[in-house]
This record gives C-alpha cells, sequence and structure tokens, in this order.
C-alpha cells in the first residue's frame, strides 16, 4: 500500500499530457520590427481559434500569433481535458444570470461543440475527442437534493440526463463515497495537448506566422494602428487580439476582472486491466463531485486517472510565476482523497503532478471588450470551462473587432461585464473568506450570508 509521502515519490513534476513528446517551441522568437494585420497575443486556445477564424474568414489576412513560452505551456496544456457545450460555465449558472437567452445560448454551445468536432476530423488531429459525456456524484446528503434539482432543470431545457440513486451510482463507478448522480449526455474528453499542437498546425498550415518565447512588454498607439512592444522587437500592427489567459495582461481594465487561480492535478500510472475492472467505469466518461470544492476525474488513452481540482489557491498580488506550480501541501490533498475515493486502488501509484492557471471572474464567464477605439480586442476568463468555449470566445472576439452586430456579440453575456474584483490589499482576504463560506456550505449544505449577499450581486469565487 501506498500513501502519505511515498504515494508521489516518483511523481514527475510535469503534466501527464507532455509525457513521450516534446511540446516545446517549434518558431523563432520575434526579433527587430514587423508587421501584422492582426496580431493574437497568447498561443492558447483561444489564440490559435482565433488565429485559424481569422484567416478562413479573410484568407489573404497576415496574421501572427506571439506566445510567451510556447503553445501549450499554459492552461490549454495543464488541463483536465473536459469539453463542454456551456458557455455559461454550467446551465445551472446560466440559468440564475441569463434565463431570457438560455435557448439562444444553449443553441449556440452545441453548435460551437459540434463545429469543434467537425474540424478536428476534418484536419485529421488526433486529439482522442470522445463525446461520452460526464456523471457528477454526491458525496454528502444534501447534495443529493441538488442533483435532483439539476435534473429537474436539465430537463427544462431538453438537455438529456439520468438522475441515479446510491445503488446505480456505485454500480456505475465503485466508490464508497457516492451517495447518488447524474449523467449529462453533452460534452466529453479530449487530450488537451495533441488538441492545441494540432490547432498550431493548422493554424500555420493557413498561413499564420507564429513567434514562441516572445514576451509582449506595451503596447501603444501608432498613427491608425498600435504599436507592440516585445522583449527583443517591435509589431505595427492594425489589430490585436488579446488572448493572455490568467497571465497578466497589457490592458490594465482586464486586470481588475481576471483573477489566477491555481488548479492542482495528479496523474496514476496505467491501470492494468484487472485494476480497472476494481473500478467499473464502464462508459468511460468524466466524472466530477456536486460540491463547490469539486474533484474532476477522468481515464485516458492508456487507462491512466488524471484526478484534479479541490484545492483552488489564490496567490497574493495575482502570482503567475512558475514556483507557484508544485504545492505539496495540494498534491497531498488529492492524493489522500484520491484513496478515500478509490480505497481499492491503494496500490496504484501516482507518476505525475502538476498546477495550471484558470482565469477566473466573479460571474465565472469570460469577459469580452474593445480597447484603443476598436483597435484592440479581448476574450478572457474561462473559469475552468475553455477546452471548447475558447474557440466562441475567439469568434466573440473577432466579432467585436470587425465591428460586426451579429447573433454572438448580442448576448447580455458579452455586451455585459462582470462585477471586478477589489484591488489588492483587498483581493486576498475576500477570496479566502470566499473560500471559507464554499467549504462550509459544502459540510452543511447550507448558503450563508456571505454567499447569499453575493448571489444577489451576481458575483463569486469559482475554478
Amino acid at each position: 500500500m501506498t500513501h502519505g509521502r511515498s504515494a508521489l515519490a516518483d511523481a514527475r513534476p510535469l503534466p501527464v499530457w507532455w509525457e513521450g513528446r516534446d511540446p516545446g517551441a517549434v518558431s523563432e522568437p520575434l526579433q527587430g520590427t514587423a508587421q501584422a494585420e492582426l496580431l493574437i497575443v497568447g498561443g492558447g486556445f483561444t489564440g490559435l481559434w482565433a488565429a485559424i477564424q481569422a484567416v478562413e474568414e479573410d484568407p489573404g489576412r497576415s496574421v501572427m500569433v506571439i506566445e510567451a513560452q510556447h503553445v501549450a505551456a499554459g492552461a490549454s496544456g495543464r488541463n483536465g481535458g473536459f469539453v463542454s457545450p456551456s458557455l455559461t460555465h454550467g446551465l445551472a449558472h446560466g440559468h440564475a444570470h441569463w434565463p431570457d437567452e438560455m435557448p439562444e445560448l444553449l443553441r449556440l454551445g452545441h453548435q460551437n461543440l459540434l463545429e469543434v468536432e467537425e474540424f478536428l476530423a476534418k484536419e485529421q488531429v488526433a486529439a482522442d475527442l470522445r463525446l461520452c459525456g460526464k456523471t457528477m456524484f454526491a458525496t454528502r446528503p444534501h447534495e443529493v437534493d441538488a442533483l435532483r434539482e439539476s435534473h429537474r432543470l436539465h430537463q427544462r431545457y431538453d438537455e438529456e440526463t439520468v438522475l441515479l440513486d446510491a445503488d446505480q451510482a456505485r454500480a456505475e463507478v465503485h466508490s464508497p463515497t457516492y451517495l447518488g448522480g447524474l449523467t449529462v449526455a453533452a460534452g466529453g474528453l479530449v487530450d488537451p495537448v495533441t488538441l492545441a499542437l494540432g490547432l498550431r498546425e493548422a493554424a500555420l498550415s493557413r498561413g499564420v506566422v507564429l513567434h514562441e518565447q516572445t514576451t509582449l512588454r506595451q503596447i501603444g498607439r501608432d498613427g491608425t494602428g498600435l504599436r507592440c512592444l516585445t522583449d527583443r522587437g517591435v509589431v505595427r500592427a492594425e489589430q490585436v487580439l488579446l488572448a493572455t489567459n490568467a497571465f497578466r495582461p497589457p490592458l490594465r481594465r482586464i486586470r481588475a476582472h481576471v483573477l489566477p487561480v491555481w488548479d492542482h492535478v495528479l496523474a496514476t500510472e496505467p491501470l492494468t486491466a484487472e485494476q480497472v475492472g476494481r473500478i467499473g467505469w464502464g462508459a468511460d466518461q468524466g466524472l466530477t463531485d456536486a460540491g463547490n470544492q469539486f474533484h474532476y476525474y477522468r481515464r485516458t488513452s492508456d487507462d491512466r486517472i488524471v484526478w484534479g481540482g479541490y484545492d483552488a489557491i489564490y496567490y497574493f498580488g495575482n502570482r503567475t510565476d512558475a514556483e507557484r506550480e508544485q504545492r505539496d501541501e495540494s498534491h497531498q490533498l488529492l492524493a489522500r482523497q484520491f484513496r478515500e475515493t478509490f480505497p481499492q486502488l491503494a496500490d496504484v501509484a501516482f507518476t505525475h503532478r502538476w498546477a495550471g492557471m484558470i482565469d477566473t471572474t466573479s460571474r465565472f464567464t469570460p469577459v469580452f471588450g474593445t480597447a484603443f477605439g476598436g483597435r484592440l480586442g479581448y476574450a478572457v476568463g474561462y473559469t475552468g470551462l475553455g477546452v471548447a468555449s475558447s474557440r466562441f470566445g475567439a469568434r466573440v472576439a473577432l466579432d467585436l473587432l470587425a465591428g460586426r452586430d451579429t447573433e454572438r456579440t448580442g448576448l447580455q453575456m458579452v455586451r455585459h461585464r462582470s462585477v471586478p474584483f477589489p484591488p489588492e490589499p483587498l483581493r486576498w482576504p475576500a477570496v479566502q473568506m470566499t473560500r471559507r463560506a464554499l467549504a462550509r456550505e459544502d459540510e452543511t449544505g447550507r448558503r450563508g450570508l456571505l454567499l447569499r449577499t453575493m448571489d444577489r450581486f451576481g458575483v463569486g469565487f469559482n475554478s
């Protein structure tokens, strides 16, 4: 049996998705002076989808992407690979904020995921996309009622779900902690690094210019365009699209709306057929807990279990430096919780430990907008659900840059910004107070005064 510190003794400090391949830079840093009609800052999902859609819309357009590290270095290569059609951080959250627009938001979200699937098939990107749905499990009595309410809401919008009692949940996946479950048919899983690298190749094949290891330092006006100063060069661009995720954006107005949260993850060694048999999980779908502090977990193509979430950490001053990635306390907590969920896998070792940053907003959905007289656009703040919705966000940002009135730009979610987070030194204690309140609700099932007040103003903290 492995437990405690020994459980992580051989866990490598890198994402399991990077195992056996080099996701490093394939392009040269920008040096000197360059020009582009559209400069995209950030080589993650949003930036790559934006580049692809921009050149597909106008094949003669000169599009450049700059990335501070390499494609898939940030959240796009560090997440759990859950693919959701939701544009609103889940149905319940969208219904609470935009009930009148939910039918349209659901339609657009399902259409977006279908177009992701079609694109990957057309480009022959072998990203192990499996639209197998997901199951949420209740591990506390009050969560059973919450899943029942979620089932009713899904039925109201004709979204396919199956409610499971305790016996059915444990028959689905064998864990003594389950008290009930809700299977949601929509969505699925993907290998996020293969997806990101596939998007990179698709962008390059369309003539997009890529400069990795290139950090944007400053943006300013330059006649009718923008002058973008990098660490070793300058780009003069007619338009700029910011896709910087949780990293510090060069536009001050975004900093008040996006908070970087560190999410920690473990991966096991590949399970044998006998070990997989101990836990069932025949549908091979993604799994999550039903609480505020939740785990997400899934099997990979080689039958590892990726197990992450729960302990979302914010560091004073919006710390995003790489030293934050390895937090022993969080990884040890995840290891203990994994053993509690699957005690029959006590002999399974962890081989990888890592973390990624989530760009959370106070309403859990992206913020969109323009600056510099419409020459700069942005889409940031997916709050952990950006694997598929980043494509939609990129499309919105391109619409805004073009000044187009579309069904996307007409959405309240796009037109209205989230409530800003307070600045430091108030931000850190506000986050800690909220985390404690969420943990109390998980334990008691009662939403306290602080959370009820935040609900009234449409604000929160999530990962």
